[in-house]
């Protein structure tokens, strides 16, 4: 589903750091019908859940008594128990110099990934794997192109690659027909290969079922904003291109904990 709107304005519009904090009041709403105020004494999270128009699921207790966290898709912004104040950014736990935030954000994120497997994407593999990334992948991304020129290094490497395809134009686009005609291709490896190296791909036949609808609404959710969106099986999030051994050095980095989960 779609990143919820009302959740993305408020992760977007103010920060929380570790010296400072904002808080944001929610748009007015009309008074709680009395069976929703009823519902909000037994468990808070009705009331927080139907403000900010996500599942009770997602919102939780958060390490600050009396604040609750949403977490949907990439976004994560905490909130009081009547649903009133939201703030938006990063909480650390200064004592153990975590983020606590950031570390929810890669649950989320590992969630929502959940909802695609390798049937939806294009797949190259290593004879034995060592590290498995979802990128999300646009045809004519500059970006895009180098990553993939670099596969077989990636693989060399012991780096499963699955491309999910995020056009950044959007629907309807040139870009958009590019990613479906390589997914109805006889050889989608090689076509996917041929059109980043700029090649024309026959267009798609009408009857070809696609899965890049679903891939770009998955992307949206999880608050893509550029390709290459590159993120680990443990929703960890590589921001843009690295080269093959600079990006083996930060998953080792990841695996190990020296870096903070993005």
């Amino acid at each position: 589903m779609p990143l919820n709107p009302r959740l993305r304005h408020f992760a977007v519009t103010a920060c929380l750091l570790v010296s400072a904090v904002t808080v944001s009041a929610a748009t007015p709403v009309a008074p709680p019908a009395p069976a929703r105020v009823e519902a909000t004494k037994a468990d808070p999270r009705a009331e927080i859940a139907h403000r900010l128009d996500v599942t009770v699921e997602a919102v939780r207790p958060s390490a600050i008594a009396g604040l609750y966290e949403v977490a949907h898709g990439g976004e994560v912004v905490y909130v009081s128990g009547d649903g009133h104040f939201v703030i938006s950014g990063d909480l650390y736990d200064s004592d153990k110099g975590k983020n606590l935030t950031a570390v929810r954000r890669a649950e989320a994120r590992m969630e929502s990934m959940k909802s695609v497997s390798d049937e939806d994407a294009i797949v190259f593999s290593p004879k034995q794997t060592k590290y498995t990334l979802t990128v999300f992948t646009d045809v004519d991304c500059g970006f895009c192109r180098r990553l993939h020129a670099d596969i077989g290094e990636l693989n060399r490497l012991g780096i499963k690659i699955r491309y999910l395809f995020f056009p950044r134009s959007g629907p309807g686009t040139d870009s958009w027909h590019k990613a479906e005609a390589v997914w109805c291709a006889s050889n989608r490896q090689d076509a996917l290969t041929r059109a980043k190296l700029g090649a024309d791909i026959p267009a798609a036949k009408a009857s070809c079922k696609t899965p890049v609808a679903r891939t770009y609404a998955l992307g949206q959710e999880l608050g893509m904003r550029g390709t290459p969106g590159i993120f680990t099986d443990k929703g960890d999030y590589v921001a843009g291109y690295l080269p093959p051994a600079q990006l083996i050095e930060k998953l080792k980095q990841l695996e190990a904990g020296a870096t903070g989960p993005g």
